[in-house]
């Protein structure tokens, strides 16, 4: 009996060894890829208060509806294990590793949010159906939860807080991005005129999010070869947006509050050139 014990243990090792084997001699294109998940993300430049001399906030727009944007909105359901930016923000929040913020108080992230607040920001509260028991024939009234993966297509913006800074230890202008904020279009249930409606969701503080931006690959539309993570698309500002706000002396009022248009697009641009001027004013040639 001992014997075959043993006979019976050693079989089930080979066995177990040579499905292992099999299954790393599977590559799923003509090479193998590393692992992303042991990514780390991209390491920034350290920086002191002192070395400081000349900062400015600055809140921009990336339309996903542009096509240099396109890799932050697809793909629009999962795909060989990869998702859009908005659905990954949403497992980060439902699995406790990203914390939201109330974007209707502030942008400070001062206001945490539930996961079930999220919903609700979504329009994907819960509701009570009428459905028939097959068990018993009868009509019972049941809790549906509301469908957060269908609205996450609403989609069509983020915004971004950044701070532009000139660090005189280097000699040269940087960026930190402080957060991000999707911003969802929709019209509202029972409107008959179709006015689309815009709503800040929630700020997601930007540096918490990077370890999940840097393991999570976003689609490249040229090259299959050469694959960039979503931090990547950060922090090498592989994106287009524009500039709606900057801090300054009025309650930092946006840009739309004192005009629209294409003087508001002037002004978005007229600002954008003045951060660039700042630092090549510093240099004489």
């Amino acid at each position: 009996m001992k014997k075959l014990i043993i006979y019976l243990g050693i079989v089930a090792l080979v066995f177990s060894i040579s499905n292992k084997k099999a299954e790393a001699q599977i590559v799923n294109g003509a090479y193998k890829q590393n692992d992303i998940y042991e990514k780390k993300p991209m390491p920034l430049v350290s920086v002191r208060e002192a070395d400081v001399f000349w900062s400015k906030k600055i809140w921009r727009i990336i339309d996903l509806r542009e096509k240099m944007n396109i890799p932050l909105y697809y793909p629009t359901h999962e795909l060989e294990g990869r998702v859009n930016l908005i659905s990954l923000l949403l497992q980060g929040i439902e699995n406790g590793q990203l914390t939201p913020y109330d974007a209707q108080a502030d942008d400070d992230f001062k206001i945490p949010m539930s996961y079930a607040q999220v919903k609700d920001r979504f329009g994907a509260k819960a509701s009570s159906q009428e459905k028939i028991n097959f068990d018993t024939g009868e009509r019972e009234i049941v809790t549906v939860e509301g469908d957060i993966s269908s609205r996450s297509l609403e989609i069509k913006q983020y915004m971004l807080k950044e701070e532009w800074y000139f660090d005189k230890q280097t000699s040269a202008l940087h960026v930190r991005i402080l957060g991000i904020c999707p911003i969802r279009e929709y019209v509202r249930e029972g409107d008959t005129s179709g006015e689309v409606q815009r709503q800040k969701l929630f700020w997601i503080y930007f540096p918490e999010a990077r370890p999940i931006l840097a393991t999570n690959l976003a689609l490249n539309p040229y090259n299959d070869a050469r694959q960039q993570s979503f931090d990547d698309i950060f922090i090498k500002r592989m994106f287009n947006s524009y500039i709606v706000k900057e801090s300054n002396m009025y309650n930092n009022r946006d840009i739309s509050a004192y005009l629209i248009g294409k003087n508001a697009m002037l002004e978005s641009k007229q600002i954008e050139d003045k951060i660039f001027n700042f630092e090549q004013d510093l240099w004489e040639y």
